[in-house]
Parts: structure tokens; C-alpha cells; sequence
């Protein structure tokens, strides 16, 4: 596995030392002079780091020098060095101004290289390959297990059917019981060359597994999200062919009534828009509170099982299988989202390729993204009643 390189030019100059202040800033101390600095002596650029020590280490105070030092528990060694300099990030003078680290052919296990989870609960939407079916999720924990026996132990299955909003419900129930929060939601699941078929919400069903039934579940399980938590929907360059407008858009456009009105392309192009609006609206409502909301294309035609509701789409991403990414490779942007420290700060971002991608028009209009809010509302009241509403923010 290759992994990214450290860039030379960061390298310090004989005599330096890269320190971290308590609030995470990092400064250089130039042991010749007796000199200290806030920007790096060759590259002039300020860094800091984030998050909790690794797994294992604790910050103390040195009783005969008075200096602090990092104590690793696990290896039984002191440093004067924190562990997370390795991991520092630039600051920037922009929130979305960020050098590109991770490209299409990087890998989730190359993004997650050098990350320490330990402790941070991961919410994944669509483990399995079938609407309400634990085997798929069942066997990938499984396959976990046989990895990382500790890893695979604390991953947990858990019944939810998008197309049925009593199944969310009680999904996110059974979650609220389970975990006191949610570092990462991960809204993966979705459906792709659907027939016309409506839930027994009555809504039709493209629309509702990939989307209405993940804006209800983020509405139940917002008490469990907290400052530094993040949500990651999984959308689609498939937005940009979407054809909703302020003009056009109404419960009839959005979930039509009879096939008439149906094409199934247009249905998951009008999804994956709705995605990508869905979370411009939600970042802002969510930006006092320090959760950060992204949206991102994970690959064209992965070899996933995305498209085994018709025969003829299973034999078109057949075709391409071998001109696209792998499900390692399509895996990394969402993992890149969910846990890159340089996007701390960063809300209501399009994700290509582990870095920042313009959406289409459509997706940057607030007033599409209102509306489509206020109508996903007006679904939810019409099936569950009022209580809906206090559940809005």
C-alpha cells in the first residue's frame, strides 16, 4: 500500500523544535536563540493540532523539570514530543482553503492511516445490500472480526428500512438506548434503477430511501449529535441531470402518483440533487452548534450492488467494471469526510475525489433548498401527524 509522502519543505532547520501549547496551537522553539515562533521557520506557515491524544497517552507534568510530556501507557515511554504533531494541519486563512492530500485512486485505508477512532461511535446507513435485511451487515462484521477481533467487537447490526418511516422510528429508538452520541452518521444507503413503486408510506420509493427516510432519521437522532460530530451523505455526480426548480418542485415532482410521470433515471438524478440541497440547508442550521454536514460523489458505476434491480444495469456496470474505482478506492471520500482533521471548521461542502467539488447550480440555490426542506416537512406531518414539527430545527 503506497501512502502519501510528508512534504520535504517542512522539514525543520538544524536547532528547531515544532511544541504544541495547550489549546493546540503549534509553535517553533529555536534552541540556538532561545527564540520562539508561531509560523514554521522555512515555510512561514502556522499548524495546529486537533482532537484527543491517541489511545493510551496522557499530557503531564514533568515533577523535576517542570516541562510538559507525553506519557505512552501502552509502550511504557515519556517524550517531550506530542504524538499528534504528525497529523498537524495547516490554518488557514479560508475555511475551504486546504491543500489536496488524497486523489480518486487513494484508498479508505490509506485516508484512515495514522487515525486513532478509538472511542468514536460510527453510525453507517445501507451495510447491506438489501432493503431491512441484516446478512449483508451481519457478514461484513463478520469479515471485521476476522481482521481486527477488537474492531469487529464493537460493531453492532441494527433492522432499518428506509422506506417504512415506523422502521426509522424504531431504528432510532433502539440507537438512542444503545449510544449517548454520534461522532460520525454516515447516510450511505440508497437504491438505483427502481422501477415505479410507492412505500406503504405511500411516497415513491426511490425518493424515499434516498431521501426522505435519511432527513427523518437525522431529525430523530440530532440529540445525539454534539459539537465536532459530522454527517456524510452519500450523493451523486448524478445531481448535475436533475431537472427541480423553484418552479417546478412540489410533492408531485418529487414522489409522483403513477408511472406516467416516472423515469427511474430522473427519479435517482432528482434524489441525489435532493441530497446535495438537503445538506447545504442542514449545515447552516447546524454551523451554531459546531456539526459539520458534508455531501459527497463516491465514484461512477462502482462494482457495488447499486444496480442489481434490473438486468441491464448489472451488465453495464459489468462492462465498466474495470474503467472505475474499486469499492476501496469509492469508500475513500465518505471516510476522508467523516474523519480528516483539515475539514474541522468546514461545513456544507461537495466532496469528488477525497477534495472540494463545485456542485451544480441547482445544488447552491437556497431557495431550492428551503423549499425542499419545508415540503420533506409537510411529507413527514401528512403520514406521522403533527409531532413532526417539534422535531424540526
Amino acid at each position: 500500500m503506497n501512502l502519501p509522502e510528508s512534504d520535504s519543505e517542512d522539514e525543520l532547520p538544524p536547532g528547531w523544535e515544532e511544541r504544541v501549547t495547550v489549546d493546540g496551537s503549534v509553535f517553533y522553539a529555536n534552541h540556538l536563540t532561545k527564540a520562539t515562533q508561531w509560523t514554521h521557520p522555512r515555510t512561514g506557515k502556522k499548524k495546529r493540532v486537533s482532537g484527543d491524544l491517541p489511545f493510551g497517552w496522557e499530557r503531564c507534568i514533568d515533577k523535576t523539570s517542570g516541562k510538559v510530556i507525553y506519557v505512552d501507557h501502552e509502550n511504557r515511554r515519556t517524550t517531550y514530543t506530542d504524538p499528534r504533531l504528525a497529523f498537524a494541519v495547516e490554518e488557514k486563512d479560508h475555511p475551504n482553503d486546504y491543500r489536496q492530500r488524497f486523489d480518486g485512486s487513494s484508498t479508505a485505508l490509506q485516508v484512515l492511516h495514522g487515525r486513532d477512532l478509538n472511542g468514536k461511535v460510527a453510525l453507517v446507513t445501507g451495510a447491506n445490500s438489501g432493503i431491512g435485511d441484516l446478512e449483508g451487515a451481519t457478514e461484513a462484521i463478520a469479515k471485521v472480526r476476522e481482521e481486527k477481533q477488537a474492531a469487529g467487537e464493537n460493531c453492532v447490526a441494527i433492522r432499518l428500512d428506509l422506506g417504512d418511516l415506523h422502521s426509522i422510528d424504531s431504528f432510532a429508538n433502539q440507537v438512542k438506548t444503545m449510544f449517548k452520541q454520534i461522532d460520525m452518521l454516515i447516510l450511505n444507503a440508497g437504491v438505483f434503477g427502481l422501477g415505479f413503486s410507492k412505500t406503504g408510506d405511500g411516497f415513491e420509493t426511490t425518493f424515499q430511501v434516498n431521501h426522505l427516510g435519511h432527513f427523518y432519521l437525522t431529525l430523530l437522532l440530532k440529540p445525539l449529535l454534539v459539537t465536532g460530530s459530522r454527517i456524510v451523505v452519500v450523493a451523486s455526480e448524478s445531481h448535475r441531470f436533475a431537472n427541480l426548480t423553484t418552479e417546478n418542485i412540489s410533492m408531485q415532482t418529487l414522489s409522483p402518483e403513477s408511472p406516467a410521470k416516472y423515469w427511474d433515471m430522473t427519479a435517482y438524478n432528482n434524489s441525489k440533487l435532493c441530497n446535495v440541497l438537503f445538506v447545504r440547508y442542514l449545515a447552516k442550521k447546524l454551523q451554531p452548534l459546531g456539526i459539520s454536514v458534508f455531501s459527497l460523489h463516491p465514484g461512477n458505476m462502482v462494482s457495488s450492488k447499486l444496480a442489481r434491480n434490473w438486468w441491464l444495469y448489472r451488465v453495464f456496470f459489468a462492462l465498466v467494471r474495470p474503467f472505475t474505482k474499486s469499492l476501496q478506492q469509492a469508500a475513500s471520500t465518505t471516510v476522508f469526510c467523516a474523519t480528516a482533521v483539515e475539514l474541522i471548521g468546514v461545513t456544507g461542502v461537495y466532496f469528488n475525489n477525497c477534495f472540494r467539488c463545485e456542485e451544480s447550480p441547482s445544488a447552491k440555490n437556497d431557495d431550492l433548498a428551503e423549499m425542499l426542506w419545508k415540503l420533506s416537512v409537510e411529507m413527514l406531518v401528512g403520514v406521522l401527524g403533527k409531532n413532526v414539527l417539534s422535531l424540526d430545527f
